[in-house]
């Protein structure tokens, strides 16, 4: 779908509401030498906006994450605030103890430092990796319409083209702003959905931990911490023998996209349902279309994708 020079590391911006699997998707577009991370913004989702953002701050010491990152909007477009202390606990991020940042939070709100950054670079050179709520990134495509054209494209985890978490058909992070997501899904930009049909492949099993655990480095030690509470969590409040990790996987597509599989199919969002609000249409009837900007995520390689997260981790600390 997108155009840019192969030979060059993709230029990332990470929109996130950290919360557990967006730490391990910080730390994999930071390790991996094939993305370039150029800013991380924060919006509320998981938890608050402030305490999100003290935990991508955190994340950032932890790793020695060295750019730009910026407080978005507190709260959906429309509708009242929701958070996920049933899954990432109290303070967003419960578990291992974080670092004190050391470094302030950029002056700008983030939706001025996505439209700086893509406003900056050339056309089709910055991809935006939206892992929370989309209420930032549909601000930011209102505020500067100049952007839409020169996002090489958004990489969204969200959404879900049978299954719901929140809702029996609506993900998380569609439902805490439904027309955000309409606003992201509606622009001429491309759009790759990496949904919970998708996310929920990519669970980290025994043998995942013990991988992490014999890399002995802070970082993969870091991560195992933050996987013993996401995984009790997760099978207290959802049934999950083994925690997915949603968020890395949209990272992971921009670092080798045969790390899933994906089919071209128009999208949007139910806004108005009685029960359906927040659910990602996917129009699956028939063949691909030949001429569509939006697709979804269908099938994970598990294996290539933690080789992923463990390499960008020990290239973190190969000490």
């Amino acid at each position: 779908m997108p155009t840019g020079r192969a030979d060059a590391p993709r230029r990332v911006l990470l929109d996130c509401d950290p919360g557990h699997d967006d730490a391990i998707a910080m730390l994999l577009a930071h390790g991996s030498p094939a993305v370039e991370l150029v800013a991380v913004t924060t919006v509320a989702g998981n938890q608050t906006l402030e305490k999100v953002t003290r935990n991508a701050l955190a994340v950032a010491e932890l790793a020695g994450i060295d750019v730009p990152v910026a407080a978005g909007c507190d709260r959906p477009l429309v509708r009242p605030r929701i958070v996920a202390p049933d899954i990432h606990g109290g303070s967003g991020m419960d578990g291992p103890v974080l670092p004190a940042p050391r470094r302030a939070v950029d002056r700008r709100h983030a939706v001025d430092l996505i439209v700086d950054t893509v406003m900056g670079a050339e056309p089709g050179e910055i991809t935006l990796v939206p892992t929370g709520p989309l209420t930032n990134v549909a601000m930011a495509a209102r505020k500067e319409p100049r952007i839409v054209p020169r996002v090489r494209e958004v990489v969204m985890m969200g959404g879900g083209y049978h299954v719901g978490n929140r809702t029996p058909v609506a993900e998380f992070n569609v439902l805490a702003d439904p027309e955000a997501a309409h606003v992201v899904l509606n622009e001429p930009w491309p759009v790759t959905m990496v949904g919970l049909d998708l996310t929920h492949q990519a669970v980290a099993t025994p043998d995942v931990r013990e991988r992490l655990a014999a890399l002995g480095t802070a970082a993969s030690r870091f991560v195992g911490e933050l996987l013993g509470f996401y995984g009790a969590t997760y099978r207290s409040a959802q049934g999950f023998l083994y925690p997915p990790v949603h968020d890395p996987c949209a990272v992971a597509y921009v670092i080798d996209p045969e790390v899933l599989t994906t089919r071209r199919a128009p999208l949007d969002v139910e806004l108005h349902g009685a029960l359906t609000t927040g659910m990602t249409v996917a129009d699956l009837r028939g063949d691909e279309p030949d001429e569509c900007r939006t697709q979804v995520a269908i099938t994970l390689d598990d294996t290539r994708f933690w080789d992923l997260v463990l390499d960008a981790l020990r290239r973190l600390d190969p000490a």
